[in-house]
């Protein structure tokens, strides 16, 4: 049976829900994550924001420096999980095999469902109008008969794209895409292979296994090998539903910043906290996972005595793990964290993600009406401080 996988990915998630949520911030570069003036990163920028060259995991400074006037908003994770949880329960019903990848983005095996939503474009149209008309949301689809391509795939035409990549030109679609959209190659990476004389993914499909390997290992050799000519390179094999629940980011650089991946780790926990909890879950194993610029794989865990009851719970034993296994020298690409063997039951102390309070959540939408009008930034440095993410 020909295979056939869908990824989908929401178009700058947190931004277009704030620009949902208030019509007034829409056409508005908005930038979620901390404040103008304290130490933390970007989370999500909408795409009026990115055309300043903003981007997910910019220290919030650079991204002030390089767009003043924008709208600057604190994570609303209960807000944004409400969200996606529609949204995942949308993509169920579209096939029993999906995998939820992170809060704004999943994997859908739509093998052998043609009969109940046609062929991949029929469907892919399907799954785009059922989200757009339930929360007025984009989202864009790779389609591919692996999930590698599908990712890649996913991000060609944003926002609200969609792009199938026929089974058999998957070499060939590599070949017509630039170095930079080769998905899990840092620029250390790139820089190397341009050392190396290498610039193009069709350069890269020509190199001899033995020269990769001399340069990058075998791991590393491996991993290029299988992701220029487009074939499936393990990223995204998923877990057990019903055993483990995981987010992962990638960083648009390898970074040996210690406050970027701090603030990763605490927005992945607020994540997890915010998905166990709706999904009426409790775990008390924890896991880690690191990815380094020289593709190494590193993966670690802890167990606890009683189930994770807070965003703060699982953030602590991530530094914990974090810390123990990495000394801030070897340049990261991709951090994630998951929670496994999970068990039903109920949320044990009754939130595991504070919601905003009343007072909180005034101000909030005070600025934001302050900010889409065109308001000056020294309110919206002054009444956002919140704490970094």
């Amino acid at each position: 049976m020909r295979r056939i996988f869908f990824h989908v990915d929401l178009d700058a998630f947190f931004a277009s829900v704030e620009q949902s949520d208030n019509p007034l911030l829409k056409g508005k570069p908005v930038i979620v994550g901390a404040a103008p003036g304290h130490r933390g990163v970007v989370s999500t920028c909408s795409y009026e924001a990115r055309a300043f060259g903003l981007h997910s995991a910019m220290p919030i400074s650079e991204a002030f420096r390089r767009c003043p006037e924008g709208v600057f908003l604190p994570v609303r994770m209960s807000r944004y999980a409400e969200v996606s949880r529609s949204i995942m329960r949308i993509l169920e019903g579209f096939t029993p095999d999906m995998t939820q990848m992170s809060i704004d983005e999943a994997m859908l095996d739509m093998t052998g469902t043609q009969r109940l939503w046609g062929e991949a474009d029929t469907a892919a149209h399907l799954v785009k109008k059922s989200i757009f008309d339930v929360t007025g949301l984009t989202v864009s689809i790779g389609a591919s008969a692996n999930r590698y391509i599908a990712k890649i795939a996913s991000g060609i035409r944003k926002p609200d794209g969609y792009l199938l990549v026929p089974e058999g030109e998957e070499s060939a679609f590599m070949r017509s895409l630039p170095m930079e959209k080769l998905w899990g190659a840092g620029e250390k990476t790139r820089q190397a292979l341009r050392d190396a004389g290498i610039t193009t993914i069709a350069e890269l499909q020509a190199l001899p296994s033995r020269i990769l390997e001399s340069k990058f290992g075998s791991a590393g050799a491996a991993f290029l090998h299988a992701a220029a000519w487009g074939e499936d390179t393990g990223f995204f094999s998923g877990e057990a539903k019903s055993q483990s629940m995981s987010g992962e980011r990638t960083f648009e650089r390898d970074t040996t910043d210690e406050a970027a991946v701090r603030d990763l780790l605490r927005l992945l926990a607020d994540e997890l906290a915010s998905r166990i909890c709706d999904e009426g879950s409790r775990s008390v194993t924890l896991g880690l996972k690191l990815r380094f610029s020289d593709f190494t794989l590193l993966s670690r865990q802890c167990t606890r005595n009683e189930p994770y009851g807070s965003a703060d719970e699982i953030y602590a034993d991530a530094l914990r793990l974090l810390d123990a296994n990495w000394d801030g020298r070897n340049p990261l690409r991709l951090v994630g964290l998951a929670l496994h063997n999970l068990r039903k039951g109920a949320c044990v102390q009754g939130q595991l993600f504070e919601k905003e309070n009343g007072k909180s959540e005034e101000v909030r939408r005070t600025v934001q009406e302050i900010g889409a009008r065109g308001g000056g930034r020294l309110v919206r440095a002054r009444f956002l401080p919140g704490k970094p993410h």
